[in-house]
C-alpha cells in the first residue's frame, strides 16, 4: 500500500510538473497574427475584448476575447446586418478603419470609421459576441479614428482626427474633442482642438485614445503615418480640456530610428488596458518583413507592458523596441480551443473565420451531400463588388492551403479554385477550367496568366504552399500525386505597395464566370489551412 501511495504521488507530481512546463515564461509576439490592424481593447472584470479594423471584409469588425491576454478566440463580429452599410464601390482600402471598444455601465460601446462610406458611426451591445445595434451615425464628426472617453462623472467624450483647415505645414491633422450624449446620438457643446501632434511639424496625427490614470489625463496618439515612420506619442494634461503637454519620451514606441532593415516596422496607432492587480499592457500594430522588404501579412496586433514614471508611459521597459518574443503577462494562463485547420464542409454553416470581400446581394453557397458548393457568378475578383469568394486570414509566412474540388464545365468563361487575396489589384488565383488548371498573378493590377496545366478530369486537389518570401502552386488528383504549375513565385503580389496599403490577406475559394450568366457549381468537398 505504501508503494502504490508513494506511486500515486509520483505521478501527480509528474502531471503538476507537466502541466506547469506548459505555461510558457514568454509568448510570441504579434498576439494577433495577420490581417489585424489597428487593434483596440477593454476589459469587463477578468475578461479582455480585442477589435481590429476589417476594411471591406463582411462580416465586419472581429472580436476576440481573452482571460490572459495571450489566447484569443472569435467570439463574433459587430458588423452583420448587411443592410447596415454599404461596401459596393469601396476599393479593398476602404470600409471599416480604427474601431475603438468601450465599457461603461453594462454597456459595450464600438465606434469606427466607414471611410467612404458613411463617416463615423458607433454601436452597442450588452454581450460583446452580439448581437450589436445598427449604426448610430454622426453627421457632424468631420475626419477619421474616432474613440470614445467616459470621464468620472459618467460624461461621454468623442476624440477625433481632422485635417478640413488651412495647415501650416504638409499633413498637418488635429487632434480634437466634443461631448457624445449618447441618449440623443449626436454631438454636443463645444468642440476643442487638443493637439497637432509631438513633433514640431507632425504629420498624420491619428489615433487618439483619451484615459484619467491617476490625478492625469492621457492623451495617447499616432504621428508619422502608418508606414516606415509611424509612432505612438503621448501627452498629458492636469484638466479634460487641456493644455495638453507633450512628455519627456517622445515618442514613446516607435521603430523608425532602428532603419528599414529591422524586421519588426510601423508599430503605432496603440490602446492601453490596465489588469486587475495593476500592470498596465498596450495593444499595437506593426509589420513582419520577410526576404525583400515585403509585407505579405500586412499590419498585425502587437502587445506590450507599459510602466508609468513620472506620469509618462514607458513601453517596453528596459527594451524599448519590440521583438518576437515577449515575457508573458501575469495572469492566469488560460488556453482556448484552436480553430479547425480542416474544414470538411459538412455544414450548416460557415465557421466565424469565414468572410466575404464586399457585401452579397444574395447568397452564393449552400451546402449540399456533405460538401460546399459556390454558384458561377459573373462577378470577378478584379472588381470591386463581392465575387462568390470566400476567405480566411492568412496568419502565418509559412503556410499551405489545400482543396479538394470537383468541377466540370464546357465553357471557356467557367473557372473555381483556390485564391490567395489582398486587394482587387493584387492576388493569385489557381482555378480549374474547361481543360486545363491555370495559376494567374495580379500584380499592380497587371494580370498575367504565369502557367497552365492540362487537366480534363472532374476532380482535383489544388494546393498553395508559402515559405516566407515565396509561394509555390500545385495540382494532383489526390495528396500523393501533386504537379507544381509553374515556377516558383514572389509573395510581391499580395504585399504592402502602393495598392496592397492599408488591409491584409487572406486565402480561400473562388469561382466565377467572368461578366457572363451561369447556372453552373463548383463542389468544395475540404479546406485545409496549415
Amino acid at each position: 500500500m505504501k508503494r502504490f501511495i508513494l506511486l500515486l504521488a509520483t505521478v501527480l507530481l509528474c502531471v503538476r510538473m507537466i502541466g506547469e512546463t506548459l505555461v510558457p515564461d514568454s509568448i510570441s509576439n504579434p498576439i494577433r497574427t495577420g490581417f489585424h490592424p489597428d487593434p483596440s481593447i477593454c476589459r469587463v472584470g477578468e475578461d479582455y475584448y480585442l477589435v481590429t479594423s476589417s476594411f471591406t471584409w463582411f462580416p465586419g469588425i472581429p472580436v476576440y476575447h481573452s482571460r490572459d491576454l495571450t489566447n484569443w478566440s472569435l467570439i463574433g463580429h459587430a458588423l452583420t446586418n448587411p443592410k447596415a452599410i454599404d461596401f459596393s464601390g469601396m476599393t479593398d482600402n476602404d470600409g471599416i478603419w480604427a474601431p475603438t471598444l468601450r465599457y461603461h455601465q453594462g454597456t459595450f460601446y464600438l465606434i469606427t470609421t466607414a471611410h467612404g462610406c458613411g463617416g463615423n458611426f458607433y454601436m452597442t451591445a450588452k454581450n460583446p459576441a452580439g448581437p450589436w445595434s445598427d449604426p448610430v451615425w454622426l453627421k457632424d464628426a468631420p475626419g477619421i479614428d474616432p474613440s470614445l472617453f467616459f470621464d468620472e462623472d459618467g460624461r461621454c467624450y468623442y476624440t477625433g482626427n481632422r485635417w478640413d483647415f488651412k495647415s501650416a505645414w504638409p499633413a498637418q491633422c488635429a487632434v480634437w474633442m466634443q461631448e457624445l450624449d449618447l441618449q440623443k446620438g449626436r454631438l454636443v457643446g463645444e468642440r476643442k482642438t487638443l493637439a497637432y501632434g509631438h513633433a514640431a511639424n507632425a504629420k498624420y496625427a491619428e489615433g487618439p485614445h483619451l484615459y484619467k490614470i491617476d490625478d492625469r489625463y492621457l492623451l495617447l496618439m499616432a504621428e508619422g503615418g502608418s508606414d516606415y515612420n509611424h509612432a505612438v506619442i503621448a501627452l498629458t494634461a492636469k484638466s479634460l480640456w487641456g493644455p495638453y503637454v507633450p512628455c519627456t519620451v517622445n515618442p514613446v514606441l516607435t521603430h523608425r530610428h532602428l532603419g528599414k532593415d529591422y524586421p519588426v516596422q510601423s508599430l503605432g496607432h496603440a490602446d492601453l488596458v490596465q489588469t486587475p492587480d495593476g500592470h498596465w499592457y498596450a495593444v499595437f500594430l506593426g509589420k513582419r518583413v520577410v526576404e525583400g522588404g515585403l509585407v505579405p501579412l500586412g499590419r498585425e496586433t502587437f502587445l506590450c507592458a507599459v510602466d508609468f514614471q513620472n506620469g509618462e508611459p514607458i513601453f517596453n521597459p528596459g527594451a524599448g523596441v519590440i521583438g518576437n518574443r515577449l515575457k508573458r503577462p501575469p495572469l492566469p494562463w488560460t488556453p482556448v480551443s484552436k480553430a479547425s485547420k480542416q474544414n470538411d464542409f459538412e455544414g450548416p454553416a460557415l465557421s466565424p473565420e469565414w468572410v466575404t470581400m464586399r457585401i452579397p446581394e444574395q447568397p452564393f453557397h449552400h451546402f449540399a451531400g456533405g460538401g460546399l458548393s459556390l454558384s458561377l457568378r459573373p462577378e470577378m475578383a478584379d472588381s470591386l463588388v463581392c465575387p462568390s469568394m470566400l476567405l480566411r486570414r492568412v496568419h502565418s509566412h509559412n503556410f499551405s492551403a489545400t482543396t479538394t474540388m470537383s468541377f466540370s464545365t464546357r465553357r471557356a468563361n467557367e473557372w473555381a479554385g483556390l485564391v490567395l487575396y489582398r486587394t482587387a489589384n493584387g492576388y493569385y488565383s489557381l482555378l480549374k477550367g474547361k481543360n486545363e488548371i491555370r495559376l494567374t498573378k495580379v500584380l499592380l493590377g497587371q494580370k498575367t496568366v504565369i502557367a497552365t496545366l492540362p487537366w480534363k478530369e472532374k476532380s482535383v486537389v489544388l494546393r498553395m504552399v508559402a515559405k516566407g518570401a515565396t509561394l509555390r502552386f500545385y495540382a494532383g488528383l489526390s495528396n500523393d500525386t501533386f504537379h507544381q504549375v509553374g515556377e516558383i513565385q514572389s509573395v510581391d503580389a499580395v504585399s504592402d505597395n502602393k495598392v496592397n496599403r492599408f488591409n491584409g490577406t487572406g486565402v480561400g475559394i473562388y469561382a466565377t464566370s467572368y461578366a457572363q450568366k451561369s447556372n453552373a457549381e463548383a463542389r468544395f468537398d475540404s479546406f485545409e489551412y496549415e
